[in-house]
C-alpha cells in the first residue's frame, strides 16, 4: 500500500488537461475490485492496460475510504505510466481527493450538477437503466458519457434487473456523438450480440478480472469491437 504521502501526491494538478479526446477514443472500460484475495492489484492493472483497456474503475464496496484512497493512488500511478484513463465510482469526495480524471455515478447518487460542483472539469459518467434514463443521459450537459445496462443479470449488481439488448438498440437509435458503453454480463460469449445491437463500447468486469491472462482477455475483447467512426 502507499503511505499517506503518496495519497497527498495524488492531489489533482491545478490545470489538468482535458480527458475528452481519450474518452472519445475509449472502447474498453474495466471495473475491478481491490484484488484483495489475489493480492496483485498493481500487476493486474498493468496487465489489463497492456491488453488495451482504455479506462479502469475501482469499484469495491468492501473497502473503507482510507484504503480506497491508497488504492486509487496506485491506480493513478499505473494509469499514468500506461498513458490511460482511470475512474472513481460514486464517491465525489474520493474522486476530488485522488485527482481522478473520470468520475462515475448512478441514478440514485448525487445529481449531476451537484457532482460537477464537487469534482470540477473531469469526465463524468452516468448509469442508465431504461429508455428515459438513456435519453436523458445523452442530452444532459454534465454527462460526458453514459452506460447502458445491465444487459444480463450479473453478481456485481445484485437485485438490479437485466434490461436486455433492446436498451442498446434504443441508445444506438439516438445517434448521439456522446460516448456510451454497454454494461452487464458482457464477455466473449455475449459481446457479438451487443455489437449487433449497436454498441461500439463496452464495460466488463469478470471477463477480465476472472481471466488467467488479463492481457490476452482484454486483447480478445478489443479485437471483437468495431472501430469507432
Amino acid at each position: 500500500m502507499h503511505s499517506s504521502s503518496a495519497i497527498h501526491d495524488a492531489m489533482p494538478a491545478a490545470d489538468a488537461p482535458s480527458t475528452a479526446p481519450q474518452l472519445a477514443a475509449a472502447r474498453l472500460y474495466l471495473c475491478t475490485d481491490a484484488r484483495t484475495r489475489q493480492g496483485d492489484f498493481a500487476d493486474f492493472l498493468r496487465a489489463a492496460y497492456a491488453g488495451g483497456v482504455d479506462i479502469i474503475q475501482l469499484r469495491d464496496k468492501s473497502i473503507e475510504a482510507a484504503e480506497e484512497l491508497e488504492l486509487l493512488a496506485v491506480l493513478r500511478s499505473v494509469a499514468e505510466e500506461s498513458g490511460k484513463l482511470w475512474a472513481v465510482n460514486d464517491r465525489a469526495d474520493l474522486a476530488s481527493l485522488s485527482g481522478a480524471p473520470v468520475f462515475h455515478i448512478g441514478q440514485k447518487d448525487l445529481p449531476l450538477p451537484a457532482a460537477r460542483s464537487l469534482v470540477g472539469p473531469v469526465s463524468m459518467g452516468l448509469s442508465s437503466h431504461d429508455p428515459a434514463q438513456v435519453s436523458a443521459a445523452a442530452a444532459h450537459p454534465d454527462a460526458d458519457y453514459f452506460c447502458v445496462g445491465p444487459l444480463w443479470a450479473t453478481p456485481t449488481k445484485p437485485g438490479r434487473a437485466a434490461v436486455g439488448l433492446s436498451l442498446v438498440e434504443h441508445a444506438a437509435s439516438l445517434g448521439t456523438a456522446k460516448p456510451w458503453f454497454a454494461i452487464g454480463g458482457v464477455d466473449l460469449s455475449t459481446v457479438d450480440q451487443v455489437i449487433d445491437a449497436g454498441a461500439s463500447r463496452i464495460v466488463v468486469v469478470r471477463a477480465i478480472t476472472d481471466a488467467a491472462d488479463p492481457t490476452a482477455a482484454a486483447q480478445e475483447l478489443l479485437s471483437r469491437l468495431p472501430a469507432l467512426g
